[in-house]
């Protein structure tokens, strides 16, 4: 069956062109539209499978209603599942998400803003990287909404939302301390971005505060984006300190190579060694003992970036930048 057009739903229904195309664009209420016609023109738009085209309606209402969303990394569980929030969330109310990830590649983050330019979007939800600066001061002087999460460029006024990262490497690090562990290690990323450095001075505050000594030996800075074997290998190097009795690990994805060079080295978690990962993961539930872990308020991220995007759409006037700390959880497996 051939799919109708505004047209034909028009003849069938018995009413204008106009009238139709009020009810798609949701502004049938505003155009004091019966309610009797909305019923008899929408049970014809579902019957007959009707799908505006979302180009043209962007063209004529200079809306969207689509939302771009940049990652660094779709594939990392964090953001995959912050990513299915924000789009459940955003589609009950009408809107569409299409995203992707940069993978920290600055070059790729501009080239997606310009694609999602091209979309058309009506805002932006971005997991920003440094370098992004001009471009997103580009965005923001269209009026476009802007939102940052994950991480902030503090120097660029837009609203962000994000999880108390230096208070959830120093209570990780607290939790080894009441646990008797003398050597406590930091497995992190050499990514310069704002929550991977506050993960380490909460983690350096932690010790220095409770009267440790910072060892730089304990510390390894994994490049961002190496083959998982290279980094592997380097955490056994670490794992292989006869003195380690606990590890922080700043990243699922790196605490799942932890556990690689573990199996390898043929060395269990318990008794002389203590690990948490930043981010939980289905790995760390299912691991023997289970891994414990530092749990990011993913729910309450995702439904404080549609809000804030939403207000931002609707708001006729400029509203002010708010930016949002949201407390995170240690999460204690034996």
């Amino acid at each position: 069956m051939k799919a109708l057009s505004i047209k034909d739903i028009a003849v069938k229904a018995n009413v204008s062109i106009t009238t139709v195309s009020f009810i798609i664009n949701g502004k049938a209420k505003e155009k004091s539209i019966s309610e009797a016609v909305i019923e008899k023109v929408e049970k014809i738009i579902e019957e007959s499978g009707y799908k505006p085209n979302q180009i043209a309606r962007s063209l004529r209402t200079g809306n969207s209603n689509i939302i771009g969303l940049i990652v660094e990394d779709i594939s990392n569980s964090f953001f995959a599942k912050i990513a299915r929030l924000i789009e459940d969330k955003a589609y009950k109310r009408g809107y569409k998400i299409i995203y992707s990830s940069t993978e920290n590649n600055i070059g790729k983050a501009q080239e997606l803003i310009n694609l999602f330019k091209t979309r058309k979007v009506d805002a932006y939800i971005i997991s920003p990287i440094k370098g992004l600066e001009e471009d997103v001061q580009a965005l923001l002087n269209e009026d476009k909404p802007v939102i940052f999460f994950d991480r902030n460029l503090p120097e660029l006024k837009t609203n962000y939302v994000g999880a108390d990262h230096f208070n959830a490497s120093y209570q990780s690090v607290e939790s080894f301390i009441k646990e008797g562990r003398k050597n406590i290690a930091l497995v992190t990323t050499d990514i310069d971005v704002q929550q991977i450095t506050e993960r380490f001075e909460g983690y350096k505050k932690a010790l220095v505060d409770n009267k440790f000594d910072y060892k730089e030996e304990l510390v390894v800075k994994i490049h961002f984006n190496q083959d998982e074997e290279a980094t592997i290998k380097e955490i056994k190097t670490l794992l292989e300190n006869q003195t380690l009795d606990a590890v922080l690990f700043a990243t699922n994805y790196l605490a799942i190579s932890g556990l690689k060079a573990l199996k390898q080295l043929n060395k269990k978690i318990g008794a002389d060694l203590s690990v948490i990962a930043y981010d939980d993961h289905e790995a760390f539930e299912l691991h023997t003992p289970g891994i414990s872990t530092v749990q990011q308020p993913l729910e309450e991220i995702a439904e404080t970036v549609i809000k804030l995007i939403l207000s931002q759409l609707s708001s006729k006037s400029k509203l002010p930048e708010e930016q949002i700390i949201l407390p995170t959880k240690l999460i204690i497996r034996d």
